[in-house]
């Protein structure tokens, strides 16, 4: 049995201890946010902060975390009022999102260190994988999120999460106006 805390809560993990923190976390504690990418460690998506690091989850089993704080995209800040997380939003960092959590935790690691990061610093940080190459987006957001952190600039929080239903169920006219095709 794996004693660790995750996202400030104890927990005994009851699974094999060479078990990945990521399957820990995604089938035992129902943290679907760590996402599976390459299971070899490369890609990041599945990128947590254990005690203040960015590790990747995929890579590291849970015996080798006994006593250890993990922190998930779950419990960064529950209302995304984390620099880092307002900051993705103002610069429309995300396009698939499937990297996004990782990213999220390995900047959020890199801020917490060096609140004002040079470039060089930040591709050292973040070598995760962003098919979608918003890499400019996320070097620009991540300087921001530090200014943010240190004060220099003050950003709203960034949207809860969900549609509002009112939004998803307007009626849309314009939808409604293209005429069928004569194929």
């Amino acid at each position: 049995m794996t004693k660790l805390s995750v996202n400030g809560q104890p927990i005994q993990y009851r699974m094999d201890p060479e078990t990945p923190l990521l399957w820990a976390l995604r089938d035992a504690s129902n943290l679907t946010g760590t996402k599976y990418g390459c299971g070899t460690g490369v890609c990041g998506a599945c990128t947590v902060n254990v005690d203040g690091n960015a590790v990747r989850s995929c890579m590291v089993p849970i015996g080798r975390l006994e006593g250890s704080f993990v922190t998930t995209i779950e419990a960064l800040s529950r209302d995304r009022s984390h620099p880092v997380q307002q900051a993705w939003v103002a610069d429309s960092v995300p396009q698939c999102g499937y990297c996004q959590s990782g990213m999220i935790m390995a900047a959020a690691a890199l801020l917490d260190r060096n609140p004002n990061p040079t470039d060089a610093e930040i591709d050292a940080a973040i070598t995760n994988i962003c098919r979608c190459g918003t890499y400019p987006r996320v070097r620009e957001a991540i300087r921001r999120a530090g200014r943010v952190k240190s004060g220099q600039e003050q950003l709203a929080a960034a949207p809860p999460p969900g549609i509002d239903p009112a939004d998803a169920a307007r009626d849309v006219p314009a939808l409604r106006s293209v005429p069928p095709r004569d194929d």
